[in-house]
Protein backbone atom coordinates (compact mmCIF):
# COMPACT_ATOMS: atom_id res chain seq x y z
CA UNK A 1 0.00 0.00 0.00
CA UNK A 2 1.17 3.50 -0.84
CA UNK A 3 0.22 6.91 0.50
CA UNK A 4 -1.26 9.60 -1.74
CA UNK A 5 -2.57 13.15 -1.34
CA UNK A 6 -5.20 15.08 -3.26
CA UNK A 7 -4.78 18.75 -4.16
CA UNK A 8 -7.43 21.03 -5.63
CA UNK A 9 -6.46 24.23 -7.41
CA UNK A 10 -8.71 26.97 -8.70
CA UNK A 11 -7.34 30.31 -9.80
CA UNK A 12 -4.73 31.42 -7.31
CA UNK A 13 -6.01 29.10 -4.60
CA UNK A 14 -4.41 25.69 -4.15
CA UNK A 15 -4.74 23.34 -1.23
CA UNK A 16 -3.42 19.83 -0.66
CA UNK A 17 -4.94 17.47 1.85
CA UNK A 18 -2.95 17.09 5.07
CA UNK A 19 -4.37 13.62 5.53
CA UNK A 20 -2.80 10.98 3.29
CA UNK A 21 -4.95 8.34 1.63
CA UNK A 22 -3.76 4.78 1.28
CA UNK A 23 -4.29 2.91 -1.98
CA UNK A 24 -3.01 -0.41 -3.25
CA UNK A 25 -1.37 1.18 -6.30
CA UNK A 26 -1.56 4.10 -8.75
CA UNK A 27 -4.43 2.48 -10.64
CA UNK A 28 -6.53 2.32 -7.47
CA UNK A 29 -5.62 5.94 -6.64
CA UNK A 30 -6.62 7.01 -10.19
CA UNK A 31 -9.96 5.22 -9.83
CA UNK A 32 -10.70 7.06 -6.59
CA UNK A 33 -9.58 10.38 -8.10
CA UNK A 34 -11.95 10.00 -11.06
CA UNK A 35 -14.77 9.01 -8.69
CA UNK A 36 -14.19 12.14 -6.61
CA UNK A 37 -14.02 14.35 -9.70
CA UNK A 38 -17.26 12.87 -11.01
CA UNK A 39 -19.03 13.82 -7.79
CA UNK A 40 -17.64 17.40 -7.84
CA UNK A 41 -17.59 18.33 -11.53
CA UNK A 42 -21.23 19.41 -11.86
CA UNK A 43 -21.02 22.07 -9.18
CA UNK A 44 -17.54 23.15 -10.33
CA UNK A 45 -18.66 23.51 -13.96
CA UNK A 46 -21.74 25.55 -13.00
CA UNK A 47 -19.59 28.16 -11.24
CA UNK A 48 -16.60 28.16 -13.62
CA UNK A 49 -15.94 31.53 -15.23
CA UNK A 50 -14.54 32.13 -18.73
CA UNK A 51 -10.74 31.84 -18.80
CA UNK A 52 -10.68 30.05 -15.44
CA UNK A 53 -9.19 26.69 -14.55
CA UNK A 54 -9.87 24.03 -11.96
CA UNK A 55 -7.52 21.10 -11.27
CA UNK A 56 -7.51 18.06 -9.07
CA UNK A 57 -4.06 16.56 -8.60
CA UNK A 58 -2.95 13.26 -7.17
CA UNK A 59 0.35 13.52 -5.35
CA UNK A 60 2.63 10.74 -4.13
CA UNK A 61 3.84 10.48 -0.54
CA UNK A 62 6.55 13.08 -1.32
CA UNK A 63 3.80 15.35 -2.66
CA UNK A 64 5.09 15.06 -6.23
CA UNK A 65 2.48 15.25 -8.98
CA UNK A 66 1.38 11.91 -10.46
CA UNK A 67 -1.96 12.67 -12.16
CA UNK A 68 -3.97 15.81 -12.94
CA UNK A 69 -7.57 16.21 -14.05
CA UNK A 70 -8.37 19.71 -15.37
CA UNK A 71 -11.47 21.67 -16.23
CA UNK A 72 -10.81 24.80 -18.29
CA UNK A 73 -13.24 27.50 -19.34
CA UNK A 74 -11.90 29.27 -22.42
CA UNK A 75 -13.38 32.40 -23.99
CA UNK A 76 -12.51 32.60 -27.66
CA UNK A 77 -11.60 35.96 -29.21
CA UNK A 78 -14.67 35.88 -31.46
CA UNK A 79 -17.95 34.25 -30.49
CA UNK A 80 -16.92 33.49 -26.90
CA UNK A 81 -19.22 33.38 -23.90
CA UNK A 82 -20.95 36.56 -22.79
CA UNK A 83 -20.72 37.38 -19.12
Amino acid sequence: MSLYFFRISTGRYSGASDQPYEFEDRAAAWTEMTRLCASLIGSIARSLKPNAEWHMDLLDEDKKLIFRISLVGEAMASGGCAG
